[in-house]
């Protein structure tokens, strides 16, 4: 199984505190993916502060409007340093998604960083490099741009 990683960082114009208490809200996550991705929160989800151990599960619509179930497990939280979701259910092999917030002059930087692998061998590889690789980069594009127009001018500080 190949293993393939993204990576992406953002400044973000706002204290520590305000970072993590967006970015580790389940809640949150549908304000910052795009529309057509049918995001739902289908967990009995009642906005309790994140948790190692907490399951989440979501209905998403990566491809062609096709919903698939999406159950991911917080495994590492480490207030207000960053947080760990991995899947066990859904259309990856394997994600494994960490979540990092840091401290910086303008306000914060929060980097993603993603390891992931596809199913169906060398088939997958080659969705991966013709679709699913493209669909992850515009996910994190959109959620730049949501973010920037939620909390104002932020500024790159890395690439994908």
């Amino acid at each position: 199984m190949k293993i393939y990683s993204f990576e992406t960082t953002q400044e973000i114009p706002l204290s520590v505190s305000e970072a993590w208490d967006f970015l580790s809200s389940p809640a949150n996550l549908k304000k910052i993916t795009p529309p057509e991705m049918g995001f739902e929160i289908t967990s009995d989800y009642k906005g309790e502060k994140m948790y190692a151990g907490q399951i989440i599960s979501y209905i998403v619509k990566p491809l062609a409007g096709v919903p698939m179930r999406w159950v991911t497990e917080i495994t590492h939280v480490d207030e207000p340093r960053y947080f760990v979701d991995e899947q066990r259910f859904g259309p990856y092999a394997m994600w494994h998604h960490k979540h990092f917030i840091e401290k910086s002059e303008n306000g914060v930087i929060m980097r993603d960083v993603v390891h992931y692998a596809i199913p169906m061998g060398i088939i997958g590889q080659f969705l991966n490099a013709l679709i699913i690789r493209k669909k992850i980069k515009a996910i994190f594009d959109y959620r730049f741009k949501k973010l920037e127009a939620m909390f104002g001018i932020i500024k790159p500080t890395g690439k994908y």
